[in-house]
């Protein structure tokens, strides 16, 4: 089991991880201190990922009220380099549209990153996570989607989604 969101300090994650959560999502707080993820990152290496909500290419916080000032890209490249899990991106202006993901934008991250990378938001058709699975760089593709809008208003349903996803 995955947890994120109000994730703000180092105590709250170890709290989280001994509890038997298998990996906890670092938002903002991982943006404001990443010497904290970093930490957490060699206590427990498969137990921290870090959740980059971005509107364009910068990197939002604090609910994607405040811009960061730092760009996806180059958090994703360091966030890999302090041996993060994983990494959790939300394009926040596709996020519950249904409009379909911003594929360019999760190749850039793919590309840039050597961990796996969890797509979230815009999905609003089984052809979305079908053109995600369609997403592919040396070899590598996306480790999972978060689809949430979609399954809601019923525009199709978790198992239609399994077995497309299982003959990939």
């Amino acid at each position: 089991m995955q947890s994120g969101g109000g994730v703000r300090t180092r105590e709250a994650a170890e709290d989280l991880l001994a509890a038997g959560v298998s990996r906890v999502v670092i938002g903002t707080a991982a943006v404001e201190h990443p010497e904290m993820v970093a930490a957490l990152a060699a206590d427990h290496p498969d137990g921290v990922a870090v959740g980059l909500d971005a509107r364009g290419r910068e990197v939002a916080v604090k609910g994607w009220v405040e811009g960061s000032g730092y760009d996806l890209i180059d958090l994703a490249k360091a966030f890999t380099e302090q041996g993060v899990a994983a990494l959790v991106v939300t394009e926040i202006q596709r996020d519950g549209t249904l409009e379909g993901p911003d594929l360019a934008q999760l190749l850039d991250v793919l590309s840039a990153s050597e961990i796996p990378l969890i797509a979230s938001g815009g999905v609003g058709t089984l052809g979305d996570l079908e053109a995600l699975l369609g997403v592919a760089s040396n070899g590598r593709r996306l480790s999972g989607a978060i689809v949430g809008r979609a399954i809601y208003e019923a525009r199709f349903d978790v198992s239609e989604a399994l077995q497309l996803l299982a003959g990939s």
